[in-house]
């Protein structure tokens, strides 16, 4: 495929450039299908992503209405078929400005302040549009093959709240139709396992207006579902020697000044009072449970022999996330979360660090994520001091010392160069949602530094006092966000002990009404999640709507059922797994949640 570079050399496409090429040209093709369409318009970003491109676009007072996306696609293959060719060139920055100020485009001038001062700057022109780009692009319209726009929503600039809300168009381009049409089909598949869809429709949760954005109310199913894997999260954590702590939702402003969350994550915070009066008491909502668990540390003192000190809680956190940020269950702004904090000798942090790895492999491949993570080795960006606590050394030993566990670990591992926490480095552990966003699920981090601040000390063997290291984790991370990723893993069918509903028991007339409710407390009995549908329906619609409910197991209660005695059992897939004594039956169901079996 051969391409045209902002210096005029057109030359062949390095192969694993051509698709993000394809899709830059066609952000700046559907630019000037908008710019036909609607003259006014003003464009911001319009850059090619991992599954397609955007342009973010200033509409003025126009909302784009059904049929505008359809309108805009139809330009686009005009534009196409006129087989415009695609031209760069190079100008000065005072006349770049001045062509853009010409053109209208107030958010490429703004763009262009941004740039550094001997920074070239390029355009490239397709018939009457041209656009601010470094390249490369296509050579002619007409090379844009395969291509489809997907949707919209709305974008702050530059991504600040305080900015304007502009109209940000989603669309995808691929090489051949072929690949579009298996793309399509792709996003077809996520629209459906959305656990947005799945979720609200299955009644795990909803979000109500008058509450809130971020802030999601569990209904039953969704509330059981997290009590499940809550107390599988503490249960395991209890074996494996940590100690269960309970403490406040919110602190005075004192205790994170301590921390350095008031100078470094204030903005994420909730607070409540004046953070600026120094004269009254101030209060905030807790981002993090750390500087609450010290205190348990900070009780009395504490010897080499109290640690390691495993601390374990399931947390309350509330975080101020931008609204255009917020995304079902996946990002809240109040969510529950498996946090904890090793309090070490230097010499025990590699063997904590690796419990706490195969702790977090442990939660993940026993929930069915195990294969679908990767993970980040988060380092800080030493250009960027003021963002971080402590110096370059503290940061380079506690880098270094970092990298060499995970290598011992065998961790493969990418690098996230600024992504570190304010007090040390973290290895994240990453998983994409069904549209490809990625987002940490898991976090373990290295800390050198708060300790010292908040005076945690231990009496060493010598004697001496020292102050220990510290271990961030959690081992599954968010509940909520894990339960949405669960219920698009599993399209909602999830594995049995995960189940709100296990079993639902059916007898096919109302006058088996007494045998089917026996069959029912028996189970319920046996400690299964159980329920019975005796209503006047015909049978084949409440078996239907208990496999639409991605119920696991239904028993079926008839004449030759209550005469051998006996249950029919089917899976909510529609495998009938024929007769067997109840007693068999809960044998087979207990196994199935022993193990946790995932199907």
């Amino acid at each position: 495929m051969k391409v045209i570079y902002s210096n005029g050399v057109a030359d062949q496409c390095p192969e694993e450039l051509e698709l993000e090429v394809i899709r830059h040209s066609a952000a700046h093709i559907m630019a000037q299908a908008i710019k036909r369409l609607f003259p006014d318009a003003k464009f911001a970003y319009g850059p090619a992503t991992e599954k397609g491109f955007y342009y973010d676009v200033d509409l003025g007072d126009k909302k784009l209405a059904d049929g505008d996306l359809a309108a805009i696609e139809d330009e686009m293959r005009k534009i196409v078929k006129e087989n415009l060719p695609i031209k760069p060139f190079i100008l000065p920055r005072d006349e770049a400005v001045k062509l853009m100020e010409d053109n209208g485009e107030i958010y490429k001038v703004e763009h262009i302040a941004d740039l550094g001062i001997d920074e070239p700057i390029s355009f490239f022109k397709q018939g009457d549009y041209v656009d601010m780009c470094r390249g490369p692009h296509l050579t002619y319209t007409k090379a844009l093959k395969a291509f489809k726009l997907t949707g919209t929503s709305g974008a702050y600039w530059k991504n600040d709240s305080n900015n304007k809300m502009l109209t940000r168009i989603y669309g995808t381009a691929f090489a051949s139709v072929p690949e579009l049409e298996e793309h399509l089909k792709m996003l077809e598949e996520a629209k459906l396992r959305d656990h947005n869809k799945i979720g609200r429709e299955l009644e795990y949760f909803t979000t109500v207006d008058v509450i809130g954005q971020g802030l999601p109310i569990m209904l039953p199913k969704g509330a059981r579902a997290i009590q499940l894997l809550q107390r599988f999260v503490e249960d395991e954590e209890q074996k494996r020697g940590y100690l269960l702590t309970k403490t406040p939702l919110m602190a005075k402003r004192e205790l994170y000044k301590i921390s350095g969350h008031w100078d470094h994550y204030l903005d994420g915070m909730f607070v409540l009072g004046d953070p600026n009066d120094e004269e009254k008491e101030c209060f905030a909502l807790r981002p993090m449970t750390c500087p609450f668990q010290y205190q348990v540390f900070l009780n009395k003192m504490r010897s080499y022999r109290d640690l390691p000190m495993r601390l374990g809680e399931t947390s309350t956190l509330f975080r101020n996330e931008d609204s255009g940020e917020m995304h079902g269950l996946i990002r809240v702004r109040q969510f529950t979360i498996s946090e904890g904090h090793l309090v070490l000798r230097p010499e025990q942090l590699e063997e904590e660090f690796r419990g706490c790895l195969e702790l977090a492999k442990f939660m993940l491949e026993t929930v069915g994520l195990g294969d679908d993570v990767t993970y980040r080795f988060s380092q800080w960006d030493p250009e960027r001091k003021d963002k971080y606590e402590g110096t370059e050394e503290q940061w380079n030993e506690a880098q270094e010392l970092m990298g060499k566990i995970l290598d011992n670990l065998g961790i493969d591992y990418s690098i996230g160069i600024d992504e570190a926490a304010f007090y040390g480095p973290k290895l994240d552990i990453q998983i994409k949602n069904v549209h490809g966003k990625e987002d940490t699920l898991i976090t373990i981090q290295i800390d050198m530094l708060l300790a010292k601040k908040f005076g945690m000390e231990y009496v060493d063997v010598d004697g001496e006092k020292k102050t220990p290291y510290i271990i961030h984790r959690t081992s599954l991370g968010c509940y909520e966000r894990t339960l949405a990723l669960l219920l698009e893993k599993f399209a909602g069918a999830m594995p049995l002990w995960l189940s709100p509903e296990q079993i639902r028991v059916i007898p096919i007339s109302e006058r088996l009404r007494d045998e089917a409710m026996e069959v029912t407390d028996k189970l319920s009995a046996a400690g299964f999640r159980v329920s019975c549908d005796d209503r006047n329906e015909k049978m084949g619609y409440r078996i239907r709507e208990a496999q639409l409910e991605k119920i696991p197991y239904m028993l079926i209660i008839g004449d030759k059922e209550v005469e051998n005695g006996t249950v029919s059992v089917r899976q909510r897939g529609g495998v009938d797994l024929g007769s067997m004594t109840l007693d068999e039956f809960i044998a087979m169901a207990r196994d199935e949640v022993a193990t946790k079996k995932i199907k």
